[in-house]
């Protein structure tokens, strides 16, 4: 391990020495490809005796989403979960037991939202120290991070734990880059962009697929791109998540101050302590779920309005949501009826492909 960590920090040296220019852009792009395989490695290590099962460190999924709370000791995180879990929530702080993160799940326009502390993300973990490991792996799973700084002294903080997540593989409010890529047997790199390149050329692009022993390729830029978004691409294993900064402490400051912060994107002044702005954060929190619901009507009976059923914004299909219930309902299936905003008629008779849409209302037919 330590030779590894060794090796990242020699090549972090050279990269902080060498000058960024057009010359040096190709050997950069090299050390770049080292460093991401270098940190895989960390993250996921080579065979090695199985260490057994992750210790006791997988959290259960429920609800309908998942939210991570990232930060420094001492920012007020845990007063912050325990506040909105306790304002908010239906379940008991510790329904489970043999966990090291789940303070609880919290209720929210009828939607299950499962609040994880991440705990100790931030030492090294990314190194492979200590139990960060684990701690990534669930951090991977979450569908939104919510990273909580002090309002005292943030921008330090806020840079060190993006650096964290970035090293995992974890890109906060970001999308996958549009980059084709695609393997081959035969036929060399085979490199097309279709907008003017500022960073990558042929060359770069062969040095750092080489560095993967790829040699056989097709490779398209559909955006200008960087060598971090080529290696993103042939790494395959970055998430994009969404992420929202919450300064905490803002009893602490100026209003004047206070409205400078109202204006950075991403960002959420609140009051753990006090319970300050909880609103705005748990509707910011909504809009970066982008999570829909979908209430369901049994025949010739009003629809149930209080719990409806939550898919990810990803999968809204009818099929979707059929799954979600049970999976044998879709061998069942004949047609649906659906109220509201995706259909044109109320109710209009829909496939299993139709889209749903946030607050529709659905009725199965079986056959």
């Amino acid at each position: 391990m330590s030779g590894t960590l060794a090796k990242i920090a020699e090549i972090e040296a050279e990269m902080a020495r060498t000058q960024k220019n057009k010359a040096t852009a190709h050997h950069l792009g090299l050390l770049k490809a080292r460093l991401a395989k270098l940190r895989r490695e960390l993250i996921t290590p080579k065979g090695g005796g199985g260490g057994g099962p992750g210790e006791g460190f997988d959290v259960a999924k429920t609800g309908d989403a998942r939210i991570g709370f990232v930060g420094f000791p001492s920012v007020g995180k845990s007063t912050l979960l325990s506040n909105l879990a306790g304002v908010y929530s239906e379940v008991a702080a510790y329904e489970f037991t043999t966990l090291t993160t789940v303070p609880g799940v919290i209720r929210y326009k009828g939607a299950k939202i499962q609040l994880l502390d991440l705990p100790g993300i931030i030492e090294g973990a990314k190194d492979g120290k200590g139990r960060g490991r684990q701690v990534i792996a669930v951090a991977r799973t979450c569908n939104l991070i919510l990273i909580v700084l002090d309002v005292l002294k943030p921008l330090g903080h806020k840079k060190m734990i993006e650096n964290e997540l970035e090293g995992f593989g974890i890109r906060l409010n970001s999308k996958p880059p549009n980059i084709g890529f695609k393997k081959k047997d035969k036929g060399g790199i085979n490199l097309t962009a279709t907008c003017p390149q500022s960073e990558l050329d042929a060359e770069t692009v062969k040095s750092i697929l080489a560095e993967y022993k790829i040699h056989n390729a097709d490779v398209t830029l559909r955006s200008d791109a960087t060598a971090d978004d080529l290696i993103d691409v042939v790494e395959g294993n970055r998430v994009y998540i969404p992420c929202i900064y919450v300064l905490n402490k803002i009893d602490q400051i100026s209003i004047e101050e206070l409205d400078i912060i109202y204006k950075v994107p991403h960002c959420v002044p609140i009051s753990a302590h006090h319970r300050w702005n909880f609103d705005d954060l748990l509707e910011k929190i909504w809009d970066y779920l982008k999570l829909v619901r979908i209430y369901t009507k049994p025949k010739g009976q009003l629809p149930d309005y209080t719990s409806p059923v939550v898919l990810p914004y990803s999968r809204t299909t009818v099929e979707d949501f059929c799954m979600k219930i049970h999976k044998n309902l879709i061998k069942e299936f004949k047609y649906a009826l659906v109220w509201g905003l995706s259909v044109k008629h109320n109710p209009q008779k829909v496939g299993k492909d139709h889209t749903l849409e946030d607050e529709d209302v659905i009725q199965i037919v079986k056959k």
